[in-house]
């Protein structure tokens, strides 16, 4: 939490409430926001979060009276988000786009690779103790896309004549990449479950930002030369984006559960 929101929540305040909508328990965060004239709701579809905003002189009394009004809203609003997709054996994620079973090979060696299967099926097999299947798939998934990222990246810089100074990978919600002024590089490690076309125009995206560090028409220029693609995969993103963050998330997000019966 950021030290201006600090200043006006209150110190006994809590940082989230929970609202029972027929039975099932929702999770809402609070936020103060210093411009903010009145409660507002929001779900975060990267986070399955919901977020309740308050006035600075707000209440958490009120604040829970009308996330308490909006509990139909709110539970409706929940129940559209695309279902969770946990990395467990049985589980479809698109591979680059392309759909891949999750498979337990216990016994067998190696950690991480695919296959396709007699009936043509494209498979992501695991090995070892159950246990480690997820992390195993997480790591499997950002080496994946950390090598089809610097391949893409490091042409474009080459077509410009740009240096790259690092590229990290990391788990953004608000953002599919990132470029500094000092030159380093930051990508979505879910890029690695788009079409690879996608990758590469957000690829081309913040290396083009090496020149261009804005949203210019002299940009857009810049990276449609670059990108031919640049239409097609925005398009893309727009219709799929949101979808990819549901891939890794626990069957039990967003934080929910059944209330008790009395």
């Amino acid at each position: 939490m950021t030290l201006r929101a600090m200043l006006y929540r209150r110190p006994s305040e809590p940082h989230a409430i929970e609202v029972v909508v027929e039975r099932s328990i929702y999770l809402v965060r609070l936020r103060r926001h210093r411009n903010a004239r009145r409660y507002t709701l929001r779900i975060q579809a990267a986070t399955r979060d919901v977020v309740l905003t308050m006035p600075p002189r707000g209440s958490v009394k009120e604040a829970r009276d009308f996330a308490e009004k909006h509990g139909g809203w709110i539970a409706a609003r929940m129940g559209r988000l695309p279902k969770p997709a946990p990395f467990a054996a049985g589980t479809i994620l698109p591979l680059r786009g392309t759909p891949h079973r999750i498979v337990h090979r216990r016994g067998a060696r190696g950690t991480v690779w695919t296959e396709t299967d007699e009936a043509g099926e494209k498979l992501l097999c695991i090995a070892g103790q159950a246990e480690h299947l997820e992390r195993r798939v997480t790591d499997f998934l950002r080496r994946e896309v950390k090598r089809d990222v610097e391949v893409a990246a490091r042409a474009y810089a080459d077509q410009l004549g740009v240096k790259i100074k690092r590229i990290t990978i990391r788990d953004q919600t608000s953002r599919w990449g990132s470029c500094s002024t000092t030159g380093a590089l930051s990508f979505s490690w879910r890029l690695v479950l788009a079409p690879r076309y996608v990758l590469d125009y957000l690829a081309a995206h913040e290396v083009a930002h090496l020149v261009e560090m804005n949203h210019s028409s002299r940009f857009w220029r810049l990276l449609l030369r670059i990108c031919p693609d640049m239409r097609r995969a925005k398009v893309w993103l727009d219709v799929h984006g949101a979808d990819l963050h549901r891939y890794g998330a626990r069957k039990d997000e967003p934080v929910r559960r059944r209330a008790p019966e009395h």
